[in-house]
């Protein structure tokens, strides 16, 4: 994944934990749009709403709680990717670019909803953005795939762009401490 001239993924190498860390928060963010908008607000899935078991699919109670380990797990990406962002911007050498750090999430967002889409919609089942119909579920699934993709494009895009930004740079410490 990387080159001999310094880069990683087609980017500078130094802008890798930030990329790193932007990816993380847009799994996170991802995950809690999925959570929040198509769950609670809209209520079109939950996560097992869709289980070839009706006892399953038709519980409330055991679909509510499988929201809530779904929401706990973007909970924990999401804190990683502030603890790698805050580490990035840490390190010398990392750029301090906004633009690189929003293509980077939109990019994890993206990743998101590629991951959750192939494996929980299309491999197994166990529920789809919104069961329409017999001829529509593929349709909004794929819909949500093609979303996934447009951000992965998108977002490694804003990422090339954002990744000539300046490095921080670190001033050597005083000595004695005084200013």
């Amino acid at each position: 994944m990387s080159d001999r001239d310094g880069t990683w993924l087609g980017l500078p190498r130094r802008v890798k934990p930030l990329v790193q860390a932007g990816v993380l928060l847009g799994l996170g963010l991802g995950g809690f749009f999925d959570g929040i908008v198509l769950h609670q607000i809209l209520q079109w899935h939950h996560m097992v709403s869709s289980h070839a078991d009706p006892t399953i699919a038709g519980n409330l109670e055991l679909n509510v709680m499988a929201d809530g380990f779904f929401h706990a797990g973007t909970y924990v990406f999401t804190v990683l990717g502030i603890v790698l962002l805050w580490r990035a911007w840490g390190r010398p050498g990392v750029p301090k670019s906004g633009r690189a750090l929003f293509g980077s999430v939109i990019l994890g967002w993206g990743l998101f909803n590629v991951i959750e889409g192939i494996v929980n919609h299309h491999l197994l089942g166990i529920h789809h953005v919104w069961p329409a119909g017999p001829g529509s579920v593929f349709l909004w699934d794929a819909g949500f795939l093609l979303w996934g993709g447009l951000f992965i494009v998108g977002g490694y895009a804003i990422v090339r762009r954002g990744a000539g930004a300046p490095a921080v740079e670190h001033a050597p410490a005083k000595a004695g401490g005084g200013e």
